[in-house]
């Protein structure tokens, strides 16, 4: 089931959209978007998240600006590229925080809540796991991680990590500065060979249809084992 919500916050209500799995309740996840805000395939992985049994927050990061990425306009990577640029980082963790504790006081969550990231939202989610507390940390091809390694020792949960070696927006050896950065017990990191920016976005321009199953099989492996449905269930 999916519904409009909104985060309430001291300057306004930021809108999110809200997904629940068959069960009704669930561990949480905070899912942070792209680039193009929450968009057709974010809201399609916030469906396949909640039909693993997670209740599932994506909030509209783009809120503060009054705009949003037109998904049907040719123009839709130089749409994203520039909202995005005009984001206050800072502001932009912030109501990612305030959204994940919005998410956790929900009373159709139990288990905790994790938060989970594409792209843009990758690095927002790495953020959001530096300063709150998170339960698990799951991020594709976070954007910002070259800007935010300071942070690393910060992240205390079991993360997860996908990025491509062909990634032109963040090189292979930036990945592996990422890799060592965060590397540790609670870490698992995986490069998917050939595999470029965002591939896991069904958009030609940047799907690869083996790296996006490896990664989502991979992805669901991980929340079974560091942030099981199942024992949020027994917990009740």
């Amino acid at each position: 089931m999916t519904e409009t919500t909104s985060v309430h916050l001291p300057d306004g209500d930021m809108p999110a959209h809200l997904w629940l799995p068959p069960s009704g309740s669930g561990p949480g996840i905070l899912l942070l978007q792209e680039i193009f805000g929450v968009s057709r395939y974010v809201r399609s992985r916030a469906q396949d998240l909640a039909e693993l049994g997670y209740v599932v927050l994506a909030p509209e990061l783009y809120w503060r600006l009054g705009e949003t990425v037109d998904e049907s306009r040719a123009d839709v990577l130089e749409q994203g590229m520039a909202l995005a640029g005009r984001l206050d980082w800072e502001q932009t963790v912030a109501d990612s925080v305030a959204a994940l504790t919005a998410l956790r006081a929900r009373p159709e969550v139990a288990g905790g809540v994790g938060a989970f990231g594409f792209c843009f939202g990758g690095g927002v989610a790495f953020n959001v796991a530096a300063v709150a507390d998170v339960d698990v940390l799951v991020s594709y091809y976070g954007s910002a991680l070259p800007t935010l390694l300071d942070l690393a020792g910060r992240v205390t949960a079991p993360s997860l990590h996908h990025f491509g070696t062909a990634d032109s927006y963040i090189p292979l050896e930036q990945v592996e500065r990422i890799r060592a950065a965060v590397s540790g017990p609670e870490v698992e990191f995986h490069l998917h060979e050939g595999a470029g920016h965002a591939f896991d976005n069904p958009a030609p321009m940047f799907h690869h249809s083996a790296a996006t199953a490896d990664a989502w099989a991979l992805t669901t492996g991980f929340l079974a084992r560091r942030f099981p449905v199942a024992a949020a269930g027994a917990a009740r």
